[in-house]
């Protein structure tokens, strides 16, 4: 058999990102093997602050990006900054517009919306700022109870930790599930299959509380 060639996984940094939003699903990808590989973009080459205070090191800036098979757009307090950047949308909307799949988690889902990258389709946010989020999309069908949502190209996620989830579901939607159980026990992390698992929306206001 020949050797498949790894998807290539960019995920865009900024400064104020959410830590987790980037390192838990890129633990995932990195846990599958050959199958991925990781690289890192910023506004420039070098240290990119997270919104916990670590930095995380962009391998390239964002105008030396090569085009990506998957794109991974994180949360954090960064991105009600980035909504506001016209050359940074501009930049994202041209750059991810041809990508195999567009993902994000957390609030990265209302940075996609910005960019008119989920202008008719499906997506999700994290439950406390998912009224934030709605409020940059109004072409986008907004589902307030999901832990993560895939619609064809798009795969958004709910808030921090659910992007683990998400990663576990897109490596099972790419190479099996049986692959994806492996990585997940590997981790020792207990997987929510389920995409319409959500007590957070309840909690938020966004679901009837259930009895």
């Amino acid at each position: 058999m020949s050797k498949v060639e790894p998807r290539e996984i960019t995920t865009v940094l900024f400064d104020d990102f959410e830590l987790l939003d980037v390192c838990g699903p890129l633990e995932m990808f990195g846990a599958a093997g050959q199958r991925f590989s990781i690289r890192l973009a910023g506004p420039e080459p070098g240290p990119v602050r997270s919104a916990q205070g670590p930095a995380v090191v962009a391998d390239v800036a964002y105008r030396d990006a090569p085009p990506p098979d998957i794109v991974l757009v994180p949360g954090g307090i960064g991105t009600h900054r980035l909504v506001d950047d016209v050359g940074f949308k501009g930049w994202l909307a041209e750059w991810a517009a041809d990508a195999q799949i567009v993902t994000s988690v957390c609030t990265g889902s209302g940075v996609l919306a910005a960019a008119g990258l989920l202008d008719g389709y499906r997506a999700t946010s994290n439950k406390r700022a998912f009224a934030w989020a709605r409020g940059q999309g109004p072409r986008v069908e907004w589902v307030p109870q999901a832990r993560w949502v895939e619609d064809r190209k798009r795969w958004t996620s709910s808030g921090v930790a659910a992007g683990i989830d998400m990663a576990l579901a897109l490596i099972a939607h790419l190479h099996g599930e049986q692959l994806a159980s492996t990585v997940a026990d590997r981790v020792e992390h207990e997987w929510h299959r389920d995409p319409t698992w959500d007590p957070f929306a309840a909690k938020n206001g966004l679901a009837p509380t259930q009895e």
